[in-house]
């Protein structure tokens, strides 16, 4: 599987945010999208997941579901964690389950969400209301859907905002994970993440 950007040129608000972008990055890689504030990090990664139409350019997935958009084949993990309060964790995991990987059913669902609460340190907290998390583990929570329903390509905005340092470790490790059972990754960062293995790719000024 190769996901693989041509000439994208990214327009928001009237303005030409991102101009002339190409690169290629095949399953099994991580790509760090660095750059100072405003550089288009994030304008980048909402277009790859389909959030953001293209106004020049081509996105392709080589080797993807050729019945499937792009967008369905990505986790997209933005700045919003988009947990519902008034769930408990457990609850926000299985509807996020349900809705990105409805194949899965049953005992094979439980255990992919038991899964990604014992990953990402979460067990202990299933049974509590969301709302009465704290940012790092709301941001955890968000994590854990990555786990939860498997897509191949994931797209990571800032993922270690509100995380410690344990639990950026942990993001890491599960991010290594993900690249060496085939899985490819865009992550946007200002931060090292102390990945095994990553491409970085620039990107000039502009506003995100």
């Amino acid at each position: 599987m190769q996901l693989i950007a041509e000439n994208l040129e990214l327009v928001r608000g009237g303005r030409s945010i991102v101009r002339g972008l190409s690169f290629a990055i095949a399953a099994g890689e991580t790509l760090t999208l660095v750059g100072a504030n405003g550089a288009g990090k994030t304008t980048v990664l909402r277009a790859l997941a389909g959030l953001l139409p293209l106004a020049h350019g081509r996105l392709s997935l080589e080797g993807g579901d050729s019945e499937r958009e792009i967008a369905e084949s990505c986790h997209y993990v933005g700045h919003a964690n988009a947990v519902k309060p008034g769930l408990t964790v457990a609850e926000n995991l299985a509807f996020w389950a349900a809705y990105l990987g409805g194949s899965r059913t049953g005992a094979e669902a439980e255990r992919a969400i038991g899964s990604a609460l014992d990953r990402l340190a979460l067990a202990p907290l299933a049974e509590l209301p969301a709302q009465v998390l704290s940012a790092g583990q709301k941001r955890r929570l968000a994590l854990a859907r990555l786990l939860a329903a498997p897509r191949p390509v994931w797209l990571l905005d800032e993922p270690t905002n509100s995380l410690d340092a344990d639990s950026a470790a942990a993001l890491a490790r599960l991010v290594d994970d993900h690249a060496a059972t085939g899985g490819l990754a865009v992550i946007a960062t200002h931060l090292p993440l102390g990945l095994k293995s990553a491409r970085e790719l620039r990107l000039g000024s502009g506003e995100r």
